[in-house]
């Protein structure tokens, strides 16, 4: 039996073939986007906050949202005293409905993947939920969340299965046998929308940066 397909815009966002392409579908789906999300059960949010809030203390920062879309995350980070967080997508309307919600301390319209304008050990605490996943970013795009997350700080993310199978976990292996982060807690699997029948397994990973030599 052939796996399920995802429907509507999600479909569509998980077939996109670039980086352009993905920006201007999240740009068309940003005012739907929570209302969406919210009605498929979404779990990634919740799971990192509870992962951030376990590992790094109440007020530290600042917290980068990488891959913050409409800063559902945001919203709570708030709520549980972490006062200095910056949003970081790649599409232009997401943010604008972050934006909205005046808890972000800056925004940026970076994709993820790429070398990112941020100096190493910017950020005490780095979230990044939903975004290594089907058509999204790789592998490659955890070498730069470690390189500008501070030592002793904390990074939180959220990974598909088969990306974690494909080679992730792997590579997160390979960052801990050289001493650069330390496993602080990986989940069970979990379905990130219980109420899509095409959603397959995700965890979730905590990772303390211990900076170039552990």
């Amino acid at each position: 039996m052939a796996p399920a397909r995802h429907e509507g815009q999600l479909g569509r966002v998980y077939g996109a073939g670039s980086a352009e392409e993905i920006a201007r579908l999240y740009d068309e789906w940003s005012e739907r986007y929570d209302a969406d999300m919210s009605s498929a059960g979404y779990r990634h949010p919740t799971i990192c906050l509870a992962l951030l809030a376990r590992y790094l203390p109440r007020g530290a920062g600042p917290v980068l949202d990488a891959g913050a879309g409409t800063g559902l995350i945001g919203e709570w980070l708030t709520i549980l005293g972490y006062d200095r967080i910056e949003a970081l997508d790649i599409s232009e309307g997401m943010l604008a409905v972050a934006a909205r919600k005046n808890v972000y301390r800056k925004l940026h319209c970076l994709a993820l993947g790429t070398r990112l304008p941020f100096a190493d050990g910017a950020f005490a605490g780095i979230v990044c939920a939903g975004v290594f996943t089907t058509g999204h970013v790789g592998p490659e795009g955890l070498d730069e969340l470690v390189r500008i997350c501070r030592p002793g700080g904390v990074l939180v993310m959220t990974v598909k299965g088969a990306l974690w199978e494909g080679g992730f976990g792997t590579r997160v292996a390979g960052l801990e046998a050289t001493g650069r982060v330390t496993r602080l807690e990986e989940t069970p699997p979990y379905l990130s929308m219980p109420a899509d029948p095409a959603t397959t397994p995700s965890l979730g990973v905590a990772l303390r940066v211990n900076g170039s030599g552990g």
